[in-house]
């Protein structure tokens, strides 16, 4: 499974996942041996991955958003010069969210992308699902969730992780779909022909861009850069799997909207949960064709705190 980041927008996927669950009486993670999320993907992606349901999540949206991203005319304009919300808040629900769970916690096995600004090089969370991966399986869950959704411009980089100044992974993989790919060919061994994905996007914004892009400079393309960028790169990752394992082989649940309907970072609860009532009533016949005669295998991590001064390999 591979989730997009898209802020506030995750309670849409963790909406889409709990209507899914109930329609076909299913647990959705229950079918995927690999989770990978990004951003607020991230965040969904590891309340999964330690036995959180959907539903579970979508309250944990409803109940932190207003809290998170508070509304202020104060912010909008600090926004300009500086990043435009404190990350305390977030810190504190994501904290209170994970406890002290580690990786090698998770039931599931994860890569959660994030961006390493002091290297300039990209940086992935991964569960220790093989037997290379020794370091990451002992860093707190919420050091990765906050890592991964640090938004540049609207929250400060995450530096409480070794001191690395770790933001957004949507920065370079804001879909990661094509991550998720490479890891089960290049780390799990798994055949490409073997490959099914559902990717769950956080709805796609219909916008036209203005025609001063064409020959714009800095101020003309200080609005649409962030959103082209990664825009793009989402389509591109979808369409290179698309051609990598094939179109009966991916679900994509990414339903265009209006523009100005969703933001990043601002709280649309009725209609986000409209939205997902709608479409998820769409695609949960694919889904269920497609992922639910799958069942995935028991997921053993190498490597687990066997005791608080343990940290002994496993087979």
């Amino acid at each position: 499974m591979s989730l997009d980041g898209g802020g506030i927008k995750g309670l849409f996927s963790a909406a889409i996942m709990t209507h899914i669950e109930n329609d076909l009486n299913t647990r959705i993670s229950d079918h995927f041996d690999l989770i990978v999320g990004t951003s607020t993907g991230g965040i969904i992606a590891l309340g999964l991955a330690i036995g959180m349901t959907p539903k579970e999540i979508v309250h944990f949206y409803v109940k932190n958003g207003p809290k998170i991203f508070p509304p202020s005319i104060f912010a909008e304009k600090r926004h300009l010069f500086k990043m435009k919300y404190n990350s305390d808040t977030l810190e504190l629900a994501i904290r209170e969210c994970f406890g002290d769970k580690i990786m090698s916690d998770c039931f599931k096995r994860l890569v959660v992308p994030s961006y390493n600004i002091s290297e300039d090089d990209i940086y992935l969370f991964k569960t220790p699902h093989h037997k290379r991966l020794t370091r990451d399986w002992k860093i707190p869950l919420w050091k990765v969730a906050m890592a991964t959704s640090a938004a540049p411009t609207y929250f400060p980089s995450f530096q409480k992780l070794d001191h690395i100044r770790l933001i957004d992974g949507g920065v370079w993989s804001n879909n990661p779909t094509m991550v998720g790919i490479v890891e089960a060919i290049s780390m799990l061994n798994v055949p490409l022909s073997s490959i099914k994905v559902c990717n769950l996007g956080t709805t796609d914004e219909i916008k036209g861009r203005p025609k001063k892009l064409d020959e714009g400079g800095l101020w003309q393309w200080k609005n649409d850069a962030v959103e082209v960028i990664m825009r793009g790169q989402s389509i591109g990752a979808y369409t290179q799997a698309l051609h990598l394992i094939g179109k009966g082989n991916i679900l994509r649940i990414n339903p265009p909207v209006p523009k100005g309907l969703f933001e990043l970072d601002k709280l649309s609860e009725h209609e986000l949960l409209a939205k997902a009532s709608h479409i998820s009533r769409q695609c949960a016949p694919a889904f269920k064709t497609m992922f639910t005669n799958h069942i995935a295998s028991k997921f053993e991590p190498f490597y687990k705190n066997n005791g608080a001064n343990n940290h002994e390999p496993r087979g």
